[in-house]
């Protein structure tokens, strides 16, 4: 929010997030803020990381998140 909305209101700085955000605006702009690059970038160091990475995708196929179940399709 713009400094002069919050009026008198002082705000603690949260390094953290000051951090965060000064990274993220860095790799965007390594990679020419194109966002396929940096998704393409992040997938790189995940796979490089040696960590496990979790898929939040359901096992059988994509969950059906019709809002109402008399709409959702019959499988």
């Amino acid at each position: 929010m713009p400094e002069e909305l919050l009026g008198e209101r002082d705000m603690a700085k949260d390094h953290i997030v000051e951090e965060v955000r000064r990274i993220r605006e860095e790799q965007a702009a390594k990679h020419a803020f194109d966002i396929k690059a940096i998704l393409a970038a992040a997938k790189k160091r995940q796979r490089r990381s040696g960590r496990k990475v979790v898929s939040l995708t359901h096992r059988n196929g994509p969950l059906d998140r019709s809002p109402c179940p008399s709409i959702r399709k019959s499988a």
